[in-house]
């Protein structure tokens, strides 16, 4: 899933409920007398949304861990053809959580000052569910969710090291191409989980071809790119002084983000090991 909620109108938006006021011009002359308020606003910084990050993937991983053992062996199911096949059987649950974690992004899109609530509640949800459909490839292809993980981690990084250094440059050009490129892929899943709901089928979502392997390897390509959007996002956040409330609603974004660049590698592959 592409990740809706790191993106300029929420930078915006956020600026103008959360950022620091403008120091004003007008003197006004000191108060000699009273007590004075301890209080000190606290704003977001990078440290703080790699700590609200961890503390998500740590909630991640642990419902993870619970979905992976609730997803037993593939049962043994006879075809219409005669042939005898396996079937995996994701629980409900799984289901479930990815449906819930769909609603709380959209939630969120709307209600950002609630991020540190939603934030791990989506990490639970969503984890159970990447837990689950992680052993089902497990059941089929033996290590690919190793694979699948390291390969996420090895992107995130050259990512990140291609935004620190300058050689990606989050322009306003690059920005709509990432855009909408993302959004056209969010509108062509969702079609064709509706050509499902009435029986039919993409075919080519989960087909070894030349064609399915290339559309799987654009995904994951526009999914890392994405990362960069988050980068940018995260530092123009920090730099205009978000409150620190901030920090888990761009952890959150960056989240998206990463499971969604996880799924797309798990399904790549998986193409590839069937070719």
């Amino acid at each position: 899933m592409a990740n809706p909620v790191l993106n300029d109108r929420a930078l915006a938006q956020a600026s103008n409920n959360w950022a620091a006021p403008e120091p004003s011009t007008d003197y006004f002359p000191p108060v000699s007398d009273g007590p004075r308020s301890p209080y000190v606003r606290e704003t977001m910084t990078v440290n703080g949304v790699i700590s609200a990050t961890a503390t998500l993937f740590v909630l991640l991983l642990a419902s993870a861990t619970f979905g992976w053992l609730s997803t037993g062996a593939p049962e043994e199911v006879l075809f219409t053809d005669g042939t005898v096949g396996y079937q995996n059987t994701i629980p409900m649950l799984a289901w479930g959580g990815l449906i819930v974690g769909i609603g709380l992004t959209f939630l969120l899109m709307f209600k950002p000052h609630l991020a540190k609530f939603i934030a791990p509640i989506y990490a639970i949800a969503e984890g159970f569910f990447v837990g689950a459909i992680s052993r089902a490839y497990e059941n089929v292809y033996d290590g690919l969710v190793v694979q699948a993980a390291g390969m996420t981690l090895a992107v995130f990084a050259v990512m990140l090291v291609l935004y620190r250094t300058g050689v990606i440059r989050v322009t306003e050009r690059f920005r709509k191409i990432v855009v909408t490129a993302t959004i056209g892929v969010m509108v062509f899943y969702g079609v064709s989980m509706l050509i499902s709901l009435f029986g039919g089928s993409v075919s080519f979502l989960s087909s070894p071809s030349l064609l399915g392997i290339g559309f799987s390897v654009l995904v994951a390509g526009l999914a890392a790119f994405n990362l960069a959007l988050d980068f940018d996002f995260i530092e123009k956040g920090s730099k205009q002084g978000l409150d620190k409330n901030f920090e888990w609603f761009a952890a959150f974004g960056l989240l998206v983000t990463i499971i969604w660049l996880y799924l797309e590698l798990l399904r790549l592959l998986a193409k590839l090991r069937e070719r």
